[in-house]
């Protein structure tokens, strides 16, 4: 019996072991409905599943190109502040946002680099909760812990965009500073003749 390459993937994740791995250098690349099908089918076995973000929404804390792990639910809700993997109610796409605030059984998700919120998630539409960013082969801790609940309160409040905005203009000035001060005069530390 021949099985496509997804049915073959999941026979080899068996029963909530392994890992499932969506990047590029694997040779598997998948997006849209498709890859939310195989995340919640993943998910939904207790497997973890690795993908490579594609995509700035939760730019600066998730970049383009760093490796998420997404951990299932395993029936523990998603908080506030927590990155969760979700089915969009309106397009069926897969998403991954920070939850902003709850209301009864619905989430309200937001990415991080977005003006506007998703909306109400219903909670079975949230697959899991980001647990491990890795950038260029190195774990990345900052926004997944005790922070991410400051992280959240200023995105609700849409003030955190204009606050990242800020320090990087702050760090962009304190860089031309310290090239200014070390700029030498015309002629300066010329050999003696």
């Amino acid at each position: 019996m021949a099985f496509s390459r997804k049915e073959e993937l999941l026979q080899n994740i068996g029963k909530g072991q392994g890992v499932l791995s969506v990047r590029d250098d694997y040779g598997l690349s998948l997006s849209g409905t498709r890859l939310a099908e195989l995340l919640q089918t993943v998910l939904s076995k207790g497997s973890l599943f690795k993908l490579q973000a594609k995509g700035f929404g939760m730019s600066p804390f998730i970049r383009d190109g760093d490796v998420l792990t997404i951990f299932p639910l395993n029936g523990i809700s998603p908080g506030l502040g927590d990155v969760a993997a979700f089915i969009h109610k309106g397009t069926g796409m897969p998403f991954i946002h920070r939850v902003v605030g709850k209301k009864g059984d619905t989430y309200l998700l937001k990415g991080d680099n977005a003006t506007e919120a998703d909306g109400l998630i219903s909670e079975s539409n949230i697959l899991g909760c980001v647990r491990m960013v890795e950038r260029e082969g190195l774990r990345v801790f900052f926004g997944l812990g005790p922070e991410r609940f400051l992280i959240a309160y200023l995105n609700r409040r849409g003030v955190l965009l204009p606050l990242i905005h800020a320090l990087r203009k702050l760090r962009l000035l304190a860089r031309l500073r310290h090239f200014i001060r070390h700029l030498k005069a015309p002629g300066e530390n010329l050999p003696q003749p």
